[in-house]
C-alpha cells in the first residue's frame, strides 16, 4: 500500500511514454470563471489537420495568485511549495528530473520526485518522493497522517516486511510519523515519513538498497523549512482548515450547479471562505471545463455563517464533493497476511 505511488512512477519509468506520466501540474493561468485559460480560444495553438483534441478533466482554479497544493516545484536545487509552506535545499548531486502528474480525483498529489544526478558518487542510488493526500477527499479510512501510515502498514502485501513499525519522530522541528519497510526479493528499503499540514497528509518517501544513504537523507531532511505546528490552520496566514464545513447548519444560501453532461465523475473542489462568509477562492482538483464553469457560477451565490475563532471571524478552507465520490478503500490487512 505505501508503495502505490512508487510503483506507479516505476511503471512510468519503464514506459516509453514516461514524459506523459510526468506532465507538469503547476499553477494554472485561470480566468475568473474558474476554468483554465488554456480553454480560451485566444490562447490555443493551431491543431494539425486531421487531429481532434478532447478537453478532459483537469485541475483549475478561480485565480492564479492563491497557491495550490500541486504548485510544488524545484528551482535552483530548492524544493518549494507555498501552499504547504515547505522549502528544502536538495542534497548535493540530487535533482528533479520529472514533475508529477495532475492530482487524482481522490486528492492524491505527487509534489516532487527527486533522484541522484549522474555526478552522484554513492555506492547505491535512491529515490525521494514527496506526496500529499487530501484528507477531505481521501478514500482511505483515515483521519490524519498517523492513521494513513498505520493503514499503509496494515495493508502491506505479503512480500513486503515491516522493519520498523509506525513511530513518532521529529523532522525540522515538526511532528512526523515514521514507518520503515522493505522488500527482501528486490532488496529495497523504504522510509516513509508523514505529517499533517492544512488537512493534507504530506509524505516524504525515501527508497534505496542502501540504508546508510537513507539515514543520511533523513538527517538532511532536518534542514527543511516547515510551517508552525498547527494542524487546524497550517501555520502562518493560512485559513482554518475544517472538513465538511459546507453542512446545512453552516450554509445560509446554497445554489446547486446544473450539470447536464458528464454527471457521473467525481468533482472534488476545495474552497476558501472569507471572513464575511463568501467564497473567495475555488480550486478544482479535477473537473471538465463545463463542470468547472457551472459549479463556479453556483458557488458565487453561496453564503456561509462567518466562522469565529477566539471571538473573531477568520477565513475557512473546506472541501465540497460534487458528482460521485470515489468508493472508500477497505482494509485488506487480513488478506495480506501470509497464511
Amino acid at each position: 500500500m505505501p508503495s502505490r505511488l512508487f510503483l506507479f512512477l516505476a511503471a512510468c519509468a519503464l514506459s516509453a511514454s514516461f514524459p506523459l506520466c510526468g506532465q507538469a501540474s503547476g499553477p494554472q493561468d485561470s480566468s475568473q470563471n474558474g476554468v483554465s485559460s488554456s480553454s480560451d480560444p485566444h490562447h490555443m495553438t493551431k491543431v494539425p489537420t486531421g487531429v481532434i483534441l478532447v478537453k478532459g478533466a483537469w485541475p483549475s482554479a478561480s485565480d492564479s495568485v492563491t497557491p495550490l497544493p500541486e504548485d510544488g516545484n524545484v528551482t535552483n536545487n530548492v524544493f518549494n511549495d507555498k501552499y504547504f509552506g515547505m522549502s528544502w535545499v536538495l542534497p548535493s548531486d540530487w535533482f528533479q528530473k520529472y514533475t508529477g502528474p495532475p492530482p487524482s480525483d481522490s486528492g492524491r498529489y505527487v509534489l516532487a520526485q527527486i533522484v541522484p544526478a549522474e555526478t552522484f558518487k554513492g555506492s547505491a542510488r535512491g529515490n525521494i518522493l514527496i506526496t500529499a493526500e487530501d484528507m477531505f477527499f481521501t478514500p482511505i479510512p483515515a483521519a490524519n497522517a498517523r492513521e494513513v501510515i498505520n493503514y499503509s502498514k496494515d495493508n502491506l502485501q505479503a512480500d513486503y516486511k515491516v522493519e520498523r513499525p509506525p513511530t513518532p519522530t521529529v523532522i525540522a522541528g515538526r511532528s512526523f510519523t515514521f514507518f520503515e519497510y522493505w522488500s527482501p526479493v528486490a532488496q529495497l528499503h523504504w522510509y516513509d515519513l508523514a505529517t499533517q499540514i492544512r488537512c493534507h497528509t504530506v509524505e516524504v518517501v525515501l527508497s534505496s538498497r542502501d540504508t546508510k544513504l537513507l539515514d543520511n537523507l533523513m538527517q538532511n531532511l532536518n534542514t527543511m523549512k516547515l510551517p508552525p505546528e498547527d494542524s487546524a490552520a497550517g501555520g502562518g496566514s493560512a485559513p482554518v482548515c475544517i472538513k465538511d464545513y459546507a453542512r446545512d447548519e453552516n450554509v445560509i444560501t446554497r445554489v446547486d450547479p446544473v450539470l447536464t453532461e458528464r454527471r457521473f465523475n467525481a468533482i472534488p473542489v476545495r474552497v476558501v471562505i472569507d471572513k464575511q462568509g463568501k467564497i473567495k477562492h475555488i480550486h478544482f482538483l479535477r473537473a471538465f471545463p463545463e463542470q468547472a464553469q457551472s459549479i463556479t457560477e453556483a458557488l458565487g451565490h453561496w453564503k456561509f455563517k462567518p466562522y469565529l475563532r477566539d471571538g473573531q471571524p477568520v477565513e475557512v478552507e473546506t472541501g465540497i464533493m460534487f458528482g460521485y465520490a470515489p468508493s472508500p478503500m477497505m482494509s485488506t490487512a487480513k488478506e495480506a497476511k501470509p497464511r
